[in-house]
């Protein structure tokens, strides 16, 4: 066996695999950065990065869990748990370790932010299993994405209370981003979930506009929610 394979093959590695890396990065990178744009200290921004990550990571692995069945049968690549190399037990005990890890990581930034960040993933986590498959399936992202300006706008260090209410604007633009992050995610799986019997909402478009046109919709969407995210947050601040 090569050094490159036993590497692709190592219990960490197809972990990190199963833990959706990028989106897993690129959420906490985000959520680090408006924290920066709202002037937070260094070690606030590198305490929300780690809560984000590990949270994210959780996240991943439950989904890969929930859908290692489909994903088997539909023969996904990148699916380490689905094609055999990653027992299930590894990855139930490694969630597990995050979840304990990730509730004192996000106390850390005082109860309330605290608790919104938990109510986001376990919101989140809900919806890997209910809902998904049908025309609400939009629901759980748009609730999820919606409590993290109040997990910023309440956040500080080491516990206690801290901060204030988010600025409504910033809730309802989060959970328009949250939609469309739904959509995107949804993008690369349509044709499979079409197959299952799925009747979500990215796949009802998919069959109307087609993927390439719906691809072009999501990203302006997209693109547009954020920049009045943008524009909100420096025109008013997170807070009220």
């Amino acid at each position: 066996m090569s050094k490159s394979r036993r590497i692709r093959d190592w219990s960490p590695f197809l972990l990190a695999r199963a833990a959706h890396p990028r989106q897993a990065v690129l959420t906490a990178v985000l959520l680090a950065g408006a924290a920066a744009l709202d002037g937070r200290p260094d070690r606030e921004l590198l305490l929300v990065l780690g809560t984000v990550l590990v949270g994210q990571v959780v996240l991943g692995w439950h989904n890969d869990l929930v859908d290692q069945l489909a994903d088997r049968a539909h023969e996904r690549t990148g699916k380490p748990i689905a094609d055999g190399r990653l027992a299930p037990d590894t990855v139930w005990f490694a969630l597990c370790c995050a979840v304990l890890l990730v509730v004192p990581l996000a106390i850390a930034h005082g109860v309330t932010a605290g608790l919104c960040y938990l109510g986001s993933l376990a919101i989140a986590m809900i919806g890997n299993v209910v809902l998904r498959r049908g025309p609400l399936s939009f629901l759980p992202w748009a609730a999820s994405f919606a409590l993290y300006p109040a997990f910023l706008s309440y956040g500080g260090w080491g516990g206690g209370s801290h901060g204030g209410e988010p600025q409504p604007a910033l809730v309802g633009l989060s959970a328009l981003l949250g939609v469309g992050v739904h959509f995107l995610t949804a993008l690369w799986g349509l044709v499979s979930d079409n197959a299952d019997g799925w009747t979500y909402l990215p796949l009802r478009l998919g069959l109307r506009l087609g993927a390439t046109r719906l691809l072009i919709v999501v990203s302006v969407y997209l693109a547009a929610v954020t920049a009045g995210l943008l524009v909100v947050a420096y025109e008013l601040g997170l807070r009220r």
